[in-house]
């Protein structure tokens, strides 16, 4: 573990130093930046280690341990916790916010931080959310609520914020959950190792005793979504929840999952990341054939599959979103995009970063002092199975409704890559692929949906944070998640 530990902290460094788009050392490790180290270094430990043990393959065996309520009152209050006014805020904000820590192991001193932003109207009868972002080990509160779907963005001063229209909690009550400890505020006291068993528990504790912080949330019904690791994240804190069901718990009502460009396969998200490039035109006929040839894209893989897949170069382009303008660091040092891309600013990180390392932001938003933020965290990650699809099918066949969606542009996570997980589930057909539109009468994306209620669908025009991309799209196709059904498959334009 130590020597794979070693490997993703190099390779990380490597990716950061190298991206000519993020050149600016004030930029902080971002979401994308870790997934891809990631990626790399599974292969690595794939083909040097043991396989790892299954903790998801008995949910009830691994997890009845766990408390279904609390015993006693956690520390801290709902007032304690609200936000009167995030620094640089735009007037009118018309909704309440919240931000603080709740403690999740007494024994480490391991506290979880989270940012809570009701709905602006009928807080009351709306629906509750926990979005949870990648990595592993990216803040939900820097990407996800100040880069995509949260109330606010941050602006290119990092000081002053702007309302985002399609923010999702105009449908629904949202909490951003940095997660593990030692991501952005978070922390733990004891130094421990992170991996995909130990974060779900720890997201659930969170919930049980964020749940007695905010009681009149108790029996609301409740949604995981997320993004990219979110893949495994997500699954697998439903996963406790629902085998929690059946000893007690009942403050959580879990009603369904909703998880966009997930990574959920270590194999097949290679096999349809080349594919992608291969389609997209970014490599050629003969580099796809060579790879193809030479891969078996298992756990095991000769030196042939490796010289093919070194065997081309893509350029200078986010392969996050192939087709986004990528940020540029002048001679001054100053940042800027390369090109315009209308309501996307490839430079935000930098923003966000800068934002949340001001003293006046952390104090508003209860921070532990001498704290300092950034999106990512290099963690000891000890364990994640290859595959999520097992996990997967395990929710749907206990009814659970489980939606997927894919931004088209994304390479590290594409949608080829999706497809071949979703077949994997080997669900039948009930309703086909077809385009799906947004009130404004555009094509949003396309949508199938399967025995169960299992349903996959794309966002046209998104790349791996879709909410960044493509915000209103995204709004419209989360709440058909929430709805429990397809959005609408024809247009209201007629020519």
């Amino acid at each position: 573990m130590r020597n794979h530990t070693m490997y993703y902290a190099a390779v990380v460094l490597a990716i950061v130093l190298g991206a000519s788009s993020l050149a600016n050392a004030a930029v902080t490790l971002q979401q994308k930046d870790v997934l891809r180290a990631f990626i790399e270094s599974r292969a690595q430990k794939r083909a040097s280690g043991p396989a790892e043990p299954d903790t998801w393959a008995d949910p009830a065996s691994s997890f009845r341990h766990l408390p279904t309520k609390c015993d006693s009152p956690p520390a801290g209050t709902r007032e304690a916790d609200r936000i009167a006014a995030l620094p640089g805020q735009p007037p009118r904000v018309n909704f309440d916010q919240y931000s603080g820590y709740v403690t999740v192991s007494e024994e480490y001193g391991r506290a979880l931080f989270y940012y809570f932003v009701e709905a602006p109207y009928e807080a009351s009868s709306k629906p509750l959310v926990l979005w949870l972002n990648g990595g592993p080990g990216c803040s939900s509160l820097g990407a996800g609520a100040m880069a995509e779907l949260g109330p606010f963005r941050v602006n290119p001063d990092g000081k002053t914020l702007s309302r985002n229209r399609h923010a999702w909690n105009n449908v629904a009550n949202v909490i951003f959950l940095e997660s593990p400890a030692g991501v952005g505020f978070s922390y733990s006291n004891a130094s421990v190792e992170s991996g995909d068993a130990g974060t779900a528990v720890d997201a659930y504790l969170f919930l049980l005793n964020w749940l007695e912080r905010f009681p009149e949330y108790k029996g609301r019904d409740f949604y995981i979504a997320g993004e990219s690791y979110s893949g495994h994240y997500v699954p697998q804190l439903a996963t406790v929840i629902v085998a929690l069901a059946e000893f007690g718990l009942t403050d959580v009502n879990l009603k369904g999952i909703f998880v966009g460009n997930p990574y959920l396969d270590d194999y097949m998200n290679t096999k349809g990341s080349y594919e992608f490039l291969w389609n997209h035109g970014v490599i050629s006929d003969e580099v796809w054939g060579n790879i193809s040839e030479h891969c078996s894209f298992g756990r095991f893989e000769g030196t042939a599959c490796g010289e093919a897949k070194k065997s081309f170069k893509i350029g200078d382009i986010d392969r996050y979103n192939i087709y986004a303008p990528v940020c540029i660091e002048s001679p001054d040092g100053s940042l800027h995009s390369s090109s315009y891309l209308p309501g996307y600013d490839p430079c935000i990180g930098a923003y966000i970063a800068a934002y949340f390392n001001n003293p006046k932001v952390q104090k508003a938003m209860h921070v532990r002092t001498n704290t300092k933020w950034s999106e990512c965290a290099n963690l000891h990650w000890t364990d994640a199975p290859v595959s999520m699809v097992p996990t997967l099918a395990w929710l749907v066949d206990n009814g659970l409704r489980v939606w997927l969606y894919s931004g088209d542009m994304d390479d590290v996570c594409p949608i080829t890559a999706t497809r071949y997980s979703v077949k994997d589930l080997n669900l039948a057909i009930t309703k086909p692929w077809r385009p799906w539109y947004t009130p404004d009468s555009e094509v949003g994306g396309y949508a199938q949906q399967y025995e169960g209620g299992f349903t996959f669908a794309s966002v046209r025009g998104a790349g791996h944070m879709v909410p960044s991309f493509q915000p209103k799209r995204s709004l419209v196709l989360f709440y058909s998640f929430m709805k429990g059904v397809l959005p609408p498959a024809v247009s209201v334009w007629r020519p």
